[in-house]
């Protein structure tokens, strides 16, 4: 089955039965390799619609279910608006490709290679040059609890403290897999941010609301220099609290599915 399962959410007393989705089952691994290579090009399509596509930067990785050690990914200077499950790329651990025609862009290879053997349980990783991402990269400040999307990412995102130029050196793909560690994004300084997920549902969601969070954090202390005092925090309790209600796996999964349901059904080119 590939299609998105509705399960009970919440059945009080002599109230009807309500449902909501939860991941898909698949009977067969061809099933499920389409299912992934679909979500996958609908988040291309979701970043290019987010602003999150500049020339041929970026990559989202998925693995694939029967070779686990090779992962899909766009080929290089391939529109993310225009991406299809047949444009994807298989390249295996060592960046080469095993199955399609296309070239892979050289940082997907150095950084999502060392993520996906530093991460056995992520299925997927997201890497874009969002404004916001790359503002936030160029300042001492990590992601800070402002609001009640950022705390998805309390004390959950890893930072990569040094710029070396393009990644392209397997060694440097290394260290951002060490300092991404067990959290679920990680910022590279001077660079931007990368987030991870046990599908591309999360992953690709984790980005996009880092992305904005981002935004939110850049613009609070821009309004906050106009008043003369610092951005209101959450404090440590309640970011915790929070953090456990939005930023786990099934949350992040779950806030991608409405963004999948549009770009399937206005986009099905994606699935040729």
């Amino acid at each position: 089955m590939t299609q998105t399962q509705d399960t009970p959410f919440d059945q009080a007393p002599s109230a009807r039965t309500l449902y909501m989705a939860t991941p898909p089952t698949f009977e067969t691994v061809e099933e499920e390799r389409a299912h992934r290579k679909a979500k996958l090009a609908a988040a291309f399509r979701m970043f290019s619609r987010a602003g999150l596509d500049e020339g041929v930067a970026g990559h989202i990785t998925v693995r694939d279910p029967e070779a686990p050690d090779t992962f899909w990914v766009n080929p290089f200077g391939h529109h993310f608006s225009m991406m299809r499950s047949s444009d994807l790329v298989r390249v295996d651990e060592d960046g080469q490709v095993v199955e399609g025609e296309r070239a892979v862009n050289g940082a997907a290879v150095a950084i999502h290679c060392a993520v996906h053997a530093a991460r056995p349980d992520v299925l997927a990783a997201a890497h874009a040059h969002g404004p916001a991402g790359k503002t936030l990269s160029s300042l001492e400040m990590g992601i800070e609890p402002l609001t009640q999307d950022s705390c998805a990412f309390y004390e959950d995102v890893g930072v990569h403290d040094t710029f070396t130029g393009v990644v392209l050196d397997r060694e440097e793909g290394r260290r951002i897999g060490v300092a991404l560690g067990s959290h679920k994004a990680v910022i590279l300084r001077n660079h931007g941010m990368l987030t991870v997920g046990t599908s591309v549902d999360s992953a690709a969601w984790w980005f996009l609301t880092l992305e904005r969070t981002a935004q939110c954090q850049l613009n609070a202390y821009a309004a906050a220099a106009g008043l003369g005092k610092p951005p209101r925090q959450i404090s440590r309790e309640e970011a915790e609290l929070t953090r456990s209600q939005v930023g786990y796996e099934f949350a992040g999964w779950f806030q991608f599915q409405p963004i999948w349901e549009r770009i399937s059904r206005d986009e099905p080119e994606l699935f040729e």
